[in-house]
C-alpha cells in the first residue's frame, strides 16, 4: 500500500483558544469546505471534541455520487491538536493531524495529512491525475475561507 502525505500550514490572527473553538466543532467543516463536495455532517453535533468520537458525513467526491465518509477521532490535546482518522469512506487509509501553535500575534495551523487510495494501480494513476490536485484544491479553498473568517 503506497501512503501518500500532504502538508499545509496557515498563520491566522487568533487565539490558539478560539482556533481551538473553531476547528473542534465538526459543524464548521461546511463553511471551510468547497461547494462542489456538497459537504454534510450527518451525526448528531457534540458539544466537545473526545479521543473516540465518531463523526459521519456525506459527500460527493467524483461524479457528484453521494458517498458515506466516517471519522474517528483518534488522539486529542486541546487545544494544540487532534487526529482525525477515516473508519469509512472513499480512502484506503486516512489520517489527518491537526497542529495549533501559538506564534506572534496569532497561531501556526498546521494538517498533515497521510492518505491511501484504493483500486491498486488504477488507484495510484487516478490519484496522479485527479486525487491529489482534488486535495490540493480543498486545502486551498480551505486557507482562503479561513483568511475571510478570521
Amino acid at each position: 500500500m503506497k501512503i501518500y502525505q500532504f502538508k499545509t500550514s496557515q498563520f491566522l490572527p487568533i487565539t490558539i483558544e478560539k482556533a481551538w473553538e473553531f476547528f473542534s466543532n465538526p459543524n464548521n467543516l461546511p463553511k471551510i469546505t468547497p461547494p462542489w463536495l456538497n459537504f454534510k455532517v450527518t451525526s448528531q453535533p457534540q458539544n466537545k471534541m473526545y479521543a473516540g468520537m465518531i463523526i459521519t458525513y456525506l459527500v460527493r467526491p467524483m461524479l457528484n455520487i453521494p458517498t458515506t465518509w466516517v471519522t474517528e477521532i483518534t488522539h486529542v490535546n486541546a487545544p494544540h491538536y487532534f487526529v482525525d482518522e477515516q473508519r469509512f469512506g472513499p480512502y484506503k487509509f486516512w489520517h489527518h493531524q491537526h497542529i495549533f501553535r501559538e506564534a506572534n500575534n496569532g497561531i501556526e495551523m498546521e494538517d498533515i495529512v497521510s492518505y491511501a487510495v484504493p483500486f491498486g494501480l488504477a488507484g495510484w494513476l487516478l490519484n496522479k491525475i485527479l486525487i491529489e490536485k482534488k486535495i490540493i484544491e480543498i486545502f486551498s479553498f480551505r486557507s482562503k475561507a479561513l483568511e475571510k473568517i478570521f
